[in-house]
């Protein structure tokens, strides 16, 4: 397994040219107070951003060949954590107002119109699909053999990261709309967020309790002072139980309070409504 370093330089570059452009593109959206993106929310598309950075290029993704809990801590920045972020900032329209407007013309345009957006854009936001697809790509990669495969193998390495953060993206679309229209505000979603904590539970209760190391390759890997392969593992399945609990239940307790309130449900009650006059 490489290093991060041999990522670092284009994924930084990336994340700083994404940044460049987002912020030119919600500047000229301050000149339309009806669509303009407020600063908190601006502030989330960086941030999400370098937590992807963080989880695959920082220290942790060294780590990741060691201890099962900083390979579990990955998966939580890239599938729960910085989706949601990214989403949350609204980036669609800075987006496409930040980029010149030659590209946009003759290079998003046709690309927009093309087949497989539409198809893409046909699934998007359908909670059923989403909460299938992200719940099967989580159960998928904890497979003890797939799991072994992507930790063994650089190329399946990043293919486990990237649709770990597609796979977030996807789940988080039903809640949190990437443009500025309403999220939606139905007790569908209530369930949506409840039942998607059933086989992260699962999984992670089983790690905890489960008497055997289940993924082998962590037996012979160099572990920290007497902490052995068991106890990183319960450690890491602690983790995923605890943050997928608080990342979840906690926006389906916002949804119901405002649901049984009779107010629109929005994901600004997540951080509170005072964060809306920045």
């Amino acid at each position: 397994m490489t290093g991060p370093g041999s990522t670092l330089t284009p994924l930084t570059v990336v994340s700083v040219v994404a940044s460049i452009v987002y912020f030119r593109g919600w500047q000229k959206l301050r000149a339309h107070p009806g669509g303009s993106v407020p600063l908190w929310r601006c502030i989330c598309f960086p941030c999400g951003l370098l937590l992807i950075w963080f989880a695959t290029n920082s220290t942790l993704a060294t780590l990741d060949d060691e201890l099962l809990t900083a390979h579990m801590v990955q998966h939580l920045l890239l599938m729960s954590i910085a989706p949601f972020f990214i989403l949350w900032s609204r980036p669609k329209l800075p987006l496409l107002l930040g980029l010149p407007v030659s590209f946009v013309r003759f290079v998003v345009g046709p690309i927009s119109r093309s087949r497989f957006p539409h198809f893409i854009s046909s699934l998007w936001r359908r909670p059923v699909f989403c909460w299938v697809v992200s719940i099967g790509i989580l159960i998928f990669w904890h497979v003890p053999f797939f799991f072994t495969a992507a930790l063994n193998f650089e190329f399946w390495h990043l293919v486990e990261h990237g649709s770990f953060l597609a796979a977030g993206f996807l789940f988080w679309s039903p809640l949190v709309p990437s443009d500025n229209r309403h999220e939606s505000k139905t007790w569908s979603l209530v369930l949506y967020l409840f039942l998607a904590t059933l086989p992260c539970d699962i999984l992670s209760g089983f790690l905890v309790f489960c008497d055997r190391v289940v993924y082998a390759v962590y037996l012979p890997r160099r572990h920290f002072a007497d902490w052995t392969a068991l106890a990183d593992q319960q450690c890491a399945g602690a983790l995923m139980w605890t943050c997928i609990t608080i990342l979840y239940l906690l926006p389906a307790a916002a949804l119901t309070i405002r649901l049984l309130g009779g107010k629109d449900a929005t994901s600004e009650d997540l951080l509170g409504s005072k964060a809306e006059g920045c």
